[in-house]
């Protein structure tokens, strides 16, 4: 049985996959950082909710890509997982 990541490599060898995964990717990675922090503290999605004063509903949008989270809502949800949002540009290279 193929894994994931052997179906992902395949697919990379088609130049247009590759370009529209790769476009995707930051908006991926904002989200992979908002579950992995909200999980590492064993928060569910309601108790942020409490904590952040973002609605539930609202945050599962954000973590299931349906919604894109601004600035300002991204500082609210680090803020209630008492966290500091930090956004970082890192040269192409170094990817």
């Amino acid at each position: 049985m193929k894994t994931f990541n052997d179906v992902l490599n395949e697919q990379m060898q088609n130049n247009e996959f590759k370009k529209e995964y790769e476009a995707i990717q930051p908006g991926m990675n904002v989200i992979r950082a908002i579950v992995d922090a909200r999980t590492s503290q064993n928060l569910t999605q309601k108790e942020l909710d409490r904590r952040s004063g973002i609605n539930q509903a609202d945050i599962s949008k954000i973590e299931n890509g349906t919604r894109n989270p601004s600035l300002k809502l991204l500082k609210r949800l680090a803020d209630g997982m008492g966290m500091v949002l930090k956004i970082e540009f890192v040269p192409k290279e170094n990817i």
